[in-house]
């Protein structure tokens, strides 16, 4: 964790103050907030929400994930882009929002109900990890290993900091990520379970057959996520974009600066999207071909089982272990980013209610270790009380979903009420802003009616 840093990453000290890089090469040296949020994006969404919604519809919502990863982007960006010009966190950007208030903005809270219903999320990510070790060790019950999972990324996450949690999410993203799509390719050789011209009927905007909920929490997991969307902010400033920009002056250097951090910050976006939009067609095509043409759909203490499917059906069955290596690395590292985010800005929260003074950066850090604890006892007893991996993905999916308008409808409120002028974004990407955010409420709305 960001804990045996010397300085405060949310202080803006003239001596941090820093010319951003001009070169390609020193661009991608810098980029990283982006690759822990992939970390934590390629797990539940890709390789539950998004197998699942392809083993139940087929390949007929390919459009739906395509869109999913593609338009949250833009807001993430201006989100990233304010945090970059004022130093706010996320919360605290909530927190300038008018309307009711109790101690912090309505939207706060909205937040903070929100996020309570996603550990369901990180709660099926600890049982589908210890499900995988409860295969090798099946002496062991899956809820010991649910606790013991728990407790070593508790001791990893207190013990460590930004640049290990930047390389380990990183290395386990990359390589789960590159043997899926390699499975992808290979299915293109199986026309049983592949076919071009279902792909292109994929295309088409045609609604779902396997359920609106499935869909509606592919769209809130899938790509970027609501709760991704307030954590990368976070990781932006921890990485230094904030502090190298300096404190806002409005003064040339200061707005050459911060746009070319801006433009370092669109970069680390920009890779990690490619990243995780590869893997999530990867999975999503895998779950529409080869399980939905065998008929299985993963559920209960069986979902790994049959996600294993995807693999030993397109490479063989030697590959079934190179599947649960693979499983436990995507799987466990979401949970490993999500807390390391979520302590993060559970921390920034309660310090805004006056717990602890947040200009102190050791109560700070004191605080992030306190809600590592808490964010994982939390799941580990969701999982006692479920015991449904699958299930589990869909609430906290849905309630992402519930709130993915709201933060697009927030990011267009911040690029015209609170964004400094001399760093607005160009024209093109405010009209792509109006396009996410209308599209993520449209979507809302379409599926709010369906089920009336």
């Amino acid at each position: 964790m960001a804990g045996t840093q010397h300085h405060d990453p949310y202080a803006l000290q003239p001596e941090h103050v820093r010319e951003p890089p001009r070169a390609f090469s020193g661009i991608v040296r810098l980029i990283g907030p982006g690759l822990i949020l992939a970390s934590s994006i390629v797990g539940s969404g890709e390789l539950i929400a998004t197998t699942v919604l392809g083993a139940e519809n087929g390949y007929i919502l390919l459009w739906l994930i395509i869109m999913s990863c593609l338009v949250k982007t833009v807001v993430q960006n201006e989100l990233g882009r304010y945090a970059i010009a004022t130093g706010k966190t996320t919360l605290e950007a909530f927190n300038e929002v008018p309307g009711p208030r109790l101690k912090v903005s309505w939207l706060v809270w909205m937040w903070c109900a929100m996020v309570t219903v996603t550990l369901f999320q990180v709660g099926a990510m600890l049982g589908g990890t210890s499900e995988i070790l409860h295969r090798q060790f099946p002496g062991v019950p899956i809820t010991v290993f649910v606790w013991l999972l728990a407790v070593g990324t508790m001791v990893l996450l207190i013990i460590g900091k930004y640049v290990v949690v930047e390389r380990v999410a990183m290395g386990l993203v990359v390589s789960f990520t590159a043997l899926t799509v390699s499975c992808c390719f290979l299915l293109l050789k199986l026309p049983e379970y592949f076919s071009w011209s279902e792909v292109l009927t994929g295309l088409t905007f045609q609604p779902p057959v396997g359920g609106m909920a499935t869909a509606v929490a592919a769209f809130g997991i899938t790509g970027v996520g609501a709760t991704e969307l307030v954590m990368y902010p976070y990781w932006c400033i921890e990485k230094g974009y904030a502090r190298s920009a300096g404190r806002r002056d409005d003064s040339p250097g200061w707005t050459r600066r911060a746009l070319g951090w801006v433009r370092v910050m669109g970069f680390d976006v920009l890779f990690s999207m490619v990243i995780y939009t590869f893997a999530t067609i990867a999975f999503y095509l895998l779950g529409g071909g080869v399980l939905r043409g065998m008929g299985l759909v993963p559920e209960g203490s069986e979902m790994v089982h049959v996600l294993s499917s995807i693999y030993t059906e397109t490479l063989g069955l030697w590959s079934l272990g190179l599947f649960m290596v693979g499983a436990f690395a995507v799987l466990y590292s979401t949970v490993f980013a999500s807390t390391a985010a979520h302590c993060r800005v559970w921390a920034d929260l309660v310090g805004m209610l006056g717990a602890y003074d947040r200009t102190n950066y050791r109560l700070r850090l004191r605080t992030i270790r306190t809600f590592v604890v808490i964010l994982l006892v939390v799941p580990c007893l969701y999982f006692m009380w479920i015991k449904e991996p699958v299930l589990m993905v869909k609430i906290g999916g849905i309630a992402q979903a519930i709130m993915l308008p709201v933060i697009g409808g927030f990011a267009v409120y911040l690029r015209y009420k609170r964004m400094p002028a001399s760093i607005l974004p160009k024209t093109w990407i405010t009209l792509m802003l109006w396009v996410s955010a209308v599209l993520m409420a449209l979507l809302m709305g379409y599926s709010a009616i369906t089920r009336l």
